[in-house]
């Protein structure tokens, strides 16, 4: 189904452009553009994306569990949840980097999805009682990004403490701020999903005070090592890098060095005093322009014997001046 135009698609445009489209990160902007897309060219009806149990596990309808977060039910519902994720994917993304963000999404988009399946599966059994005015919980269908974005919200306020969040005017501690805005949101909003919000927060939570982190670093580091053997994160770095880091190793010319050649220079100097140091590099350095000269030049056999006696002469002076030097001494 192709949507048409829509106030809510409009207003997300101009909130882009307020913002600067070259101060959005790459992944950020490729995530909203990608779910910009799929609302307005769905990879399935509404009804065939959302997350249930019932249709998750009982008839093995996995896919629900990817298509979800990324179907919107309108185009508030889509503009609210893509403000909000540009406002956290900026921060993230430049903390984090790009690679690292883009896999911190995927991983929760999965996870709170099964999150939500075991806890609804969870209140499932609790309510044996049909009339309970909660049940309806147990049967709804989630779809949205909302989940995911819980997810980041606490891992944004993770990283700043002892911040403090504006939500409708209320002053909140970060530490707070994402369960007094669970609770608000359902309030103000019934028709919302609490279990997907929920779950949201507690993928979150498994990430900052959890073992996710660690899980996540070790199978990136497997994957890694695998593809890179010598460079284990180059691919995934939760510090800041994005996508993979060259490393520059400057190479000895193989014409003019040699592991015996470095040893017999360190040994002849070991013995030696500062200015005869200094009188041995340079000669090297002379020795060196005069090699130098032959092999990069074609000169004629006269040019070539002028600047040989040059150079012999220069050895000679500079011989001659050291040798004054160390009567002095």
């Amino acid at each position: 189904m192709q949507r048409g135009f829509q106030l809510g698609l409009f207003l997300l445009g101009i909130q882009l452009f307020q913002e600067g489209l070259g101060n959005i990160p790459a992944v950020t902007m490729a995530v909203l553009a990608f779910n910009v897309y799929l609302y307005m060219f769905p990879a399935a009806p509404l009804l065939k994306a959302c997350v249930n149990l019932k249709l998750v596990y009982t008839h093995r309808e996995w896919r629900r569990l990817l298509l979800s977060p990324l179907h919107h039910v309108d185009d508030w519902h889509l503009y609210f949840n893509m403000a909000s994720f540009v406002w956290k994917g900026i921060r993230l993304e430049c903390r984090m980097g790009g690679g690292w963000f883009f896999y911190l999404l995927c991983v929760f988009s999965v996870l709170t999805g099964l999150v939500y399946l075991l806890l609804q599966a969870w209140l499932t059994q609790l309510m044996e009682d049909p009339q309970d005015p909660l049940v309806f919980l147990t049967h709804e269908c989630a779809v949205g990004f909302s989940g995911v974005l819980f997810g980041l919200k606490v891992v944004n306020n993770h990283y700043d403490p002892g911040g403090v969040t504006y939500i409708w005017h209320i002053r909140v501690p970060n530490r707070f701020a994402s369960w007094v805005e669970l609770v608000l949101i359902y309030l103000v909003a019934p028709g919302t999903s609490l279990i997907g919000h929920l779950s949201g927060i507690l993928v979150g939570l498994l990430y900052t005070v959890g073992p996710l982190e660690g899980v996540m670093k070790m199978c990136a580091d497997l994957v890694s090592s695998d593809q890179n053997p010598r460079n284990s994160s180059a691919y995934f770095n939760s510090s800041g890098y994005s996508g993979t880091r060259r490393e520059y190793h400057q190479q000895p010319d193989p014409r003019t060095y040699s592991p015996q050649s470095s040893a017999h220079r360190e040994t002849d100097i070991s013995g030696m005093t500062e200015e005869e140091q200094i009188d041995m590099a340079i000669r090297k350095s002379l020795n060196d322009l005069g090699k130098s000269t032959q092999r990069d030049f074609q000169l004629s056999s006269e040019e070539q014997r002028r600047l040989e006696e040059l150079r012999i002469n220069r050895l000679r002076r500079f011989e001659g001046v050291s040798d004054q030097r160390r009567r002095r001494l």
